[in-house]
């Protein structure tokens, strides 16, 4: 099947990008780490620098990592992608979606009222697809949605005021509660939560000597 008219040309680069690297140019400066992307020219992630000198003027997406996961603000994205149908997350009061599809327990998807149609993954509201690389694999396999925003337009919702397919419109919006996930925009690790102080004994004062 031919996707080419429902998927940007950018997409497939964006999604298979290795992100949070050290750049070779700038790797001893403090913003060195490689969590932007170039929609104009592709090619690999690069740093707060290299967008300085050499995509000042280019459409730029800044990547961000939520549990060791890749995610983009829903707010960047949507400006150059129909996300329809991609289940939305909100952390650190960010609306954030997922790059790719993440690993998941072997345990099963009992209990659990809406899954994405690709892999399987618990979704939190009725969503097609868990990530933008889900919805990719979807478009390849059936053809039956798309990236582009022209498509979305011609169907009357280009306005942004209609309901979207798998969009939340009102405050339904859930927020990411499962082990305290938190969104951060330059950090390759994550940092250990903080853990409660031992509460020390009641100290005991030595008998005395006979």
């Amino acid at each position: 099947m031919d996707t080419t008219m429902l998927v940007p040309p950018w997409l497939e680069e964006l999604l298979t990008s290795s992100f949070f690297t050290i750049c070779r140019t700038h790797g001893d400066a403090a913003r060195s780490e490689c969590n932007m992307f170039c929609l104009d020219c592709g090619g690999d992630a690069f740093c707060f620098y290299c967008r300085s000198s050499r995509h000042k003027d280019h459409q730029v997406i800044q990547i961000r990592r939520s549990s060791y996961h890749d995610v983009v603000r829903v707010s960047e994205i949507q400006k150059v992608l129909d996300i329809s149908g991609v289940q939305t997350y909100v952390i650190n009061s960010a609306r954030v979606l997922f790059l790719n599809e993440r690993p998941q327990p072997k345990a099963g998807i009992k209990g659990v009222p809406h899954i994405c149609e690709i892999c399987s993954r618990g979704l939190l509201d009725p969503f097609r697809f868990c990530s933008l690389g889900c919805k990719l694999v979807g478009i390849k396999r059936n053809g039956d949605a798309n990236f582009t925003l022209e498509a979305r337009n011609e169907e009357g919702n280009g306005n942004g005021n209609g309901r979207r397919e798998g969009m939340l419109t009102s405050s339904t919006t859930r927020r990411v509660t499962m082990g305290e996930e938190e969104l951060r925009e330059g950090s390759q690790q994550d940092m250990p939560s903080s853990t409660t102080r031992r509460r020390k004994g009641i100290p005991h004062r030595a008998p005395f000597g006979t």
